[in-house]
């Protein structure tokens, strides 16, 4: 199985948003953007969001098994993608890519 690396590329947050809708918590996010992650096959990696590994683990666990090229070309490199996390007030962009 090939190691995955997965790195924060960017935060957003919307303030609008979450006034609008949230009720109040205390700890959201704490990743942060440059920090990266390392997969041994698909287990998710120490410190790694659970909402976020939801988003991202099924391209992981393609990349991690030999898979390439989501949805017919979609990225320059065809052993990566980039996606977000499910929190859409503060969502994070994660580049997920296999490390040769």
């Amino acid at each position: 199985m090939k190691k995955i690396k997965i790195t924060v590329m960017r935060k957003a947050r919307y303030d609008d948003l979450i006034e609008k809708y949230e009720n109040p918590i205390e700890h959201a996010c704490d990743l942060q953007e440059g920090q990266e992650f390392i997969c041994e096959g698909w287990q998710k990696p120490e410190g790694f969001c659970d909402s976020a590994w939801e988003s991202v683990s099924p391209f992981v666990m393609t990349l991690a098994h030999g898979g390439e090229n989501f949805y017919d070309g979609w990225m320059k490199n065809p052993k990566s993608a980039m996606i977000f996390c499910n929190d859409g007030f503060r969502p994070v962009s994660f580049y997920i890519e296999v490390l040769e």
